[in-house]
């Protein structure tokens, strides 16, 4: 089997009806970004009252829902058509994120089998370090009718 890794396009899969229906990563403000490379994508997130923890810092759940919104995006690109599920969210957070700045995401598809994609994604501030990084399985499967 030939893996075709072409161009992440975000904006066909973002502009589609399923963005139209999507409520959570409209409701955490997360914007997703094409990028140049065939297996790659990109997404941003402002840290505010949406996403952040009683504490004031951006919380580890919304860094884990930016991970596998991503990558959900990033396999319904790579296979149009297709559904895409998370079927395994694994992360470790290894630097707070205070109110009021910004994340990025950075996926990047290291499998992509007929069935199974694998991402791994990085999530930092805008001075490049690394606030999160999480490895995402999707589950990819033709929509079912009815």
């Amino acid at each position: 089997m030939t893996l075709d890794y072409s161009i992440m396009n975000i904006e066909k899969i973002w502009n589609s009806k399923t963005e139209q229906e999507d409520g959570l990563s409209r409701t955490l403000g997360m914007e997703f970004v094409s990028t140049p490379e065939p297996d790659t994508l990109m997404a941003r997130m402002a840290v505010d009252d949406r996403n952040k923890q009683p504490f004031g810092f951006l919380s580890g759940g919304a860094s884990l829902a930016l991970a596998e919104n991503l990558a959900g995006v990033g396999s319904m690109a790579a296979c149009p058509g297709m559904m895409a599920m998370g079927i395994n969210v694994s992360g470790n957070h290894v630097k707070a994120m205070p109110y009021g700045g910004m994340v990025t995401a950075y996926g990047r598809l290291v499998h992509k089998g007929r069935t199974l994609h694998v991402w791994h994604i990085d999530i930092k501030n805008d001075q490049g370090d690394l606030i999160s990084t999480v490895q995402v399985t999707n589950y990819v499967i033709a929509p079912q009718e009815g």
